[in-house]
């Protein structure tokens, strides 16, 4: 990682990153200030706040705002000092994982933001493990030191045992709940106090020397202080110091301490993500690696969001661009396809607003509007053609039949379906005996999310039913093999929305059932979607 060559100044300033949570441990306000921070909106919204002043910026999905729940990852693009951030948005609800294990393959280091007082949940754990298959550095934000919260070390002890990973405190809090008041910043010796009276306020920072500083008596009471001194002899003792090499390769996490509510420790989070985060970093396809400063435009979508604007049937595809300076315009070849595409309206996105982009370099995440032609998976090159790797497709876990209110309207019906399939919402098999589609989604709330996207956005009311399937599989092996077993096993084949074989089952014994008697055949609970 050490001996690349140096990035292109415009490259080097990208700090492209996601921000990963449990439902509820403050993402979306965190992110929100970092939108306030990067001066790319006025005030922050509060998710609680009445009516339309609720409507935060980054959740545009009707559902979203009608639940305060982020549905669907959106990218944002803002300057914070001399860097530039892409901070790509993740849905931290766990019934949308696939979108989010995708949005973790475009990003080069992930925020991880923990409630102080729930310390690590199950949807933090899973989203975790992505990151450390694909070995992205990670920053620790310990949110909510406002509220009533566990014992400082008692939250770094349980990130350091569940996830397996070192744990280097860069701020220390002083005091806790309604006695919280600021943390102490060990990076550069400064003393942070938090003010609850303006949450849309930075915190003022006091530059001191060292904990023996007298100046610290004037602001931080006496038995606070001698807490603090107390713990932080202890901190250093037992807990590692930052090092940005084991941190750059996953091995160690900073954490920091704050509430996003209140605008503290954000900036100071903010500032961390720029002095230590990754530069744009390589990506993998299957002929080579793709490093950052090669002079041709390269790029793979992991995103396609549909209906971003109900008044036209638009689709834009999130694309991450590995390599060069793109232009606005630019002819770029369309690999799976082979047909060259123009750029000429691509999107840079500030929330729900989007704006025309003129350039962008590697690192950045573009939008690019499309009539279905860009499917999760695709790269777009300068006329090589590269196939990205390690964009997952996973099995769903939940199957439905679904089924049209008005049976003259199947046509519409296979229309909006494959739309979904296309954007990865959901997995839509066609059987091959019988009428009808089944729909596989991660995550029971998907189904509703569907149903109502397919009200509003096709005017179709539908219902869904369950269906005899409780699992779906990819089917893979020598030609023959495959057709033979696709013949003598119609009632369970389906094809997916690719044209792929799935085999349908009903319970575990089928598929063990399969292993034994066909040895040749492949059963894949997940599909690289590579072209």
């Amino acid at each position: 990682m050490m001996n690349r060559p140096d990035l292109p100044p415009e490259i080097a300033r990208r700090r492209t990153f996601a921000i990963i949570s449990h439902p509820d441990a403050g993402k979306t306000t965190l992110t929100e200030k970092f939108l306030l921070f990067g001066g790319a909106i006025q005030m922050a919204g509060q998710v609680r706040a009445k009516g339309e002043a609720r409507r935060t910026r980054s959740d545009f999905m009707k559902m979203e705002q009608d639940r305060g729940i982020s549905v669907s990852a959106s990218a944002m693009s803002f300057e914070f000092g001399a860097y530039r951030f892409n901070l790509v948005d993740t849905p931290g609800h766990s019934d949308f994982s696939e979108d989010t294990y995708r949005t973790l393959t475009a990003v080069d280091a992930a925020i991880m933001v923990i409630d102080g007082a729930k310390g690590v949940e199950s949807q933090t754990r899973k989203l975790f493990e992505v990151c450390r298959l694909r070995d992205l550095p990670i920053l620790t934000f310990c949110n909510k030191m406002d509220r009533e919260s566990r014992d400082t070390f008692e939250i770094i002890d349980e990130i350091q045992e569940n996830l397996a990973i070192d744990v280097a405190p860069v701020s220390w809090p002083i005091g806790i709940g309604r006695d919280f008041i600021g943390a102490y910043d060990l990076l550069h010796d400064r003393l942070e106090i938090m003010d609850r009276a303006d949450r849309n306020k930075v915190a003022e920072s006091i530059q001191i020397s060292g904990l023996d500083d007298p100046r610290l008596a004037d602001h931080v009471p006496a038995d606070l202080l001698a807490k603090l001194r107390e713990e932080l002899e202890m901190a250093r003792e037992l807990l590692p110091a930052f090092d940005r090499k084991s941190f750059l390769e996953g091995h160690l996490t900073p954490i920091w301490f704050g509430s996003a509510i209140n605008s503290f420790g954000v900036k100071e989070l903010m500032t961390g993500i720029g002095e230590f985060g990754p530069a744009p970093q390589p990506q993998n396809a299957a002929e080579r690696e793709i490093a950052p400063e090669e002079k041709p435009v390269t790029g793979f979508v992991f995103k396609v969001q549909a209906n971003m604007d109900p008044k036209h049937r638009d689709r834009v595809a999130f694309v991450r661009l590995a390599s060069g300076h793109f232009e606005r315009g630019m002819k770029l070849l369309h690999v799976r396809s082979k047909k060259p595409m123009a750029v000429s309206n691509p999107v840079l996105f500030l929330a729900a607003d989007r704006e025309l982009a003129e350039e962008a370099w590697a690192g950045d995440i573009i939008g690019i509007p499309n009539h279905g032609q860009l499917r999760i998976g695709d790269a777009l090159t300068e006329g090589e053609a590269l196939r990205f790797t390690g964009i997952p497709s996973f099995a769903p876990e939940l199957l439905q039949t679904v089924r049209a209110g008005d049976p003259m309207k199947a046509k519409h019906l296979e229309k909006a379906l494959m739309q979904f399939a296309e954007e990865g919402a959901a997995k839509v098999f066609k059987p091959m005996i019988g009428s009808g589609f089944i729909v596989g989604v991660v995550g029971a709330l998907q189904f509703e999310v569907l149903a109502s996207r397919i009200e509003l956005e096709y005017g179709l009311p539908v219902r869904f039913e369950s269906s005899q399937f409780t699992s779906a599989r990819w089917v893979a092996g020598p030609k023959d093999e495959v057709e033979s077993f696709a013949n003598a096993n119609k009632g369970h084949m389906a094809q997916d929305h690719d044209g792929d074989l799935v085999y349908l089952t009903r319970l575990q014994w089928d598929i063990d059932r399969v292993g034994r008697d066909h040895p040749e055949l492949k059963l894949t609970a997940t599909k690289e979607m590579m072209v």
